[in-house]
């Protein structure tokens, strides 16, 4: 199936808005695990089966694994996740941004090599960069709009002529005509409350992967508020990914403790996104 039809189905089995983020950092594993990138995929693996039935996807973020020269690690855990897990999707947190049959070749890694069921992009080099990605069938595509990160003032709250910041421009293009056949969807970071609504309100149907709800500080409840529609039974009509990575994946300290402490934040942050979103159904 496409991977939006995959990302209602598994948020309506989970009821849940989370995604947990796979950021594997060798230095904070538990025990005597601490320090041993041969561990990766154990420590990965670990989580996914704590939490599988918890979240409507995974997002592995490729570079925790290529510093340590874990790629081969990488494509078991996605094969793991599609065994343990197969109604939930994978997203590759990769970024990847250039033209032509590089972005061919990059697309290939994500899609075929990995065999992740959607990745993240950053479309600053124009439709021809994204337009590669769109010949896998579909797979889904978020593409960098409003990031989490301070420093994302730089260039992406600028105003250009017209009126339009350039995060809204990004947002209109992805809901309109880069938008060829619905694959799309944008990243908007929960910090930003108020501007995941400006991008709600012009991209109503798109996916938008939200990262920032837990060590970064994002509020749970303002972000689905802002970010999550439905219509008048509760079906989805705007999807709403939140992604929360070291929250979950550090909240234990041992090799027998870690796994069932992820488990215990996911299912709370998990709980916590769906009172929000009753609150906002409540609104309507």
């Amino acid at each position: 199936m496409d991977f939006r039809t995959a990302l209602l189905r598994a948020e309506a089995a989970h009821g849940s808005l989370l995604c947990v983020g796979l950021d594997p950092d060798p230095d904070r594993f538990p025990g005597g695990w601490r320090g041993d990138a041969r561990r990766i995929f154990d420590f990965c693996a670990a989580i996914v089966d704590a939490t599988h039935d918890l979240v409507l996807a995974f997002k592995p973020q490729i570079a925790y694994f290529a510093a340590h020269r874990a790629e081969d690690q990488l494509e078991r855990l996605v094969d793991h996740v599609h065994r343990r897990a197969p109604a939930v999707p994978v997203i590759l947190d990769a970024k990847r941004g250039d033209i032509g049959a590089t972005a061919e070749q990059y697309a290939r890694e994500a899609f075929e090599r990995y065999r992740a069921d959607a990745a993240t992009l950053s479309p600053f080099m124009g439709f021809d960069s994204i337009e590669p990605w769109l010949r896998w069938e579909g797979k889904g595509l978020f593409l960098l709009c409003r990031t989490s990160n301070p420093g994302g003032d730089d260039l992406q709250a600028q105003p250009l002529d017209g009126g339009d910041r350039v995060f809204e421009r990004v947002a209109r293009l992805a809901a309109g005509p880069w938008n060829r056949d619905g694959r799309l969807g944008l990243v908007v970071g929960a910090t930003y409350p108020g501007e995941i609504a400006r991008v709600r309100e012009l991209a109503p149907t798109l996916p938008l992967l939200i990262p920032g709800v837990g060590a970064q500080g994002g509020d749970a409840e303002a972000t689905v508020r802002a970010g999550w529609r439905g219509d008048a039974a509760g079906a989805t009509t705007g999807p709403v990914v939140v992604n929360s990575s070291r929250a979950v994946l550090y909240a234990g300290r041992t090799e027998d403790d870690f796994a069932a402490a992820a488990r215990a934040v996911a299912a709370a942050t998990r709980d916590q996104l769906g009172s929000a979103r009753r609150h906002r159904l409540a609104l309507k």
